[in-house]
């Protein structure tokens, strides 16, 4: 492991970057900033090395951007309606960010944190954060630690394990926008997509709130059970894809979390670059990079409108409040983990 600075954050604190490489040259550097993803280099078919996750060069510049780069996210993430939640019968408000909707755990998450590093391997690292009931108003004193392992096979594993002193809500997730032919080749429109899911959780409107319903996607754009260019749909006239300016919707993997399965592969013709996405999340959001607006990124890349896409396995949207979805509570006292990764090969 290489550890290297990463600037200064907003209130003066050293931030560090730390940088892992395996034995197939792969490379994965994270920052305790955020706890975040910030580059994954791995070879192209012909051997030359691509970073295929967006991002940028200093801590400082994450925190003036609102796109979530890499970043872990948490207590809570995706949104909860009307910023508030009822948990054993008492009600909490969050603070609304996205309206009057709470987006990602509000203005005070998990992205703008230090973390402590725990310890690491030569293939790992662990943060660690205490995120206590003031932070963003959930209840109960959160110890929570994000793990992330580079290995010899080329995946980026990313593990969560959190443990509070209350009955609170544990939804992680990683918000690494990926463009599997480089980061600053533009647009993944044409990039190729399959998520293994036969439903999706339709929204109300534009603001993204769930319905409650759980829609198959047979028969509809949504539908990527079988391998489809990003961009194929993305301009269709369907309403949901209206709402959110394209692809920015809950993929339903199963009603429980807990075991392991595929949820999605992708591929670039460009560079050959495959990607095979698994989780032991219920489901995951697909953001196809609707609203990344004009922006420089790692080494001056000109950053753009769908020059990334999302995969964040998580719980359903607003599950804390929706009685038929998967629940994204757990009890005082009471471990809860659960493991994503990505990994990255040619074709």
């Amino acid at each position: 492991m290489q550890k290297v600075s990463f600037g200064k954050n907003s209130k003066g604190e050293e931030t560090s970057l730390y940088i892992f490489e395996n034995s197939n040259h792969g490379v994965m550097k994270v920052s305790d900033h955020g706890a975040t993803l910030v580059s994954v280099l791995m070879p192209d078919r012909e051997g030359i090395m691509r970073d295929v996750v967006l991002g940028y060069d200093t801590a400082a510049e994450y925190e003036n951007h609102t796109c979530y780069f890499g970043a872990t996210v948490g207590r809570n993430g995706n949104r909860i309606d009307n910023a508030r939640i009822v948990i054993e019968g008492k009600e909490y408000q969050l603070t609304p960010n996205e309206s009057e909707h709470n987006l990602h755990s509000g203005p005070n998450g998990f992205e703008r944190v230090l973390w402590e590093v725990k310890g690491h391997t030569d293939n790992s690292i662990t943060f660690y954060h205490l995120s206590t009931e003031e932070e963003q108003g959930f209840p109960g004193n959160l110890e929570v630690e994000v793990t992330y392992t580079l290995t010899e096979e080329n995946a980026v594993e990313i593990s969560y394990q959190g443990k509070a002193d209350q009955t609170t809500v544990m939804n992680f997730t990683n918000h690494s926008y990926y463009n599997l032919g480089g980061h600053d080749s533009g647009s993944v429109e044409k990039q190729k997509l399959q998520i293994l899911a036969e439903a999706y959780t339709p929204v109300k409107d534009r603001k993204s709130i769930p319905t409650g319903e759980i829609a198959p996607v047979e028969g509809t754009p949504m539908d990527f059970r079988h391998m489809k260019a990003i961009g194929q749909d993305i301009g269709a006239d369907f309403e949901q894809l209206k709402f959110a300016g394209g692809y920015d919707h809950n993929y339903v993997l199963s009603d429980t979390a807990g075991e392991m399965k595929v949820m999605a592969r992708a591929y670039c013709e460009e560079t050959g670059i495959a990607m095979e996405a698994s989780t032991e999340c219920c489901g995951v959001q697909l953001y196809a990079g609707n609203f990344i607006g004009e922006q420089t990124g790692k080494g001056g890349a000109a950053y753009g409108d769908r020059c990334g896409f999302c995969l964040e396995s998580q719980f359903y949207p607003d599950a804390v409040n929706q009685k038929n979805f998967p629940s994204s509570l757990v009890k005082a006292g009471e471990t809860f983990t659960t493991k994503t990764i990505y990994r990255f090969y040619t074709e």
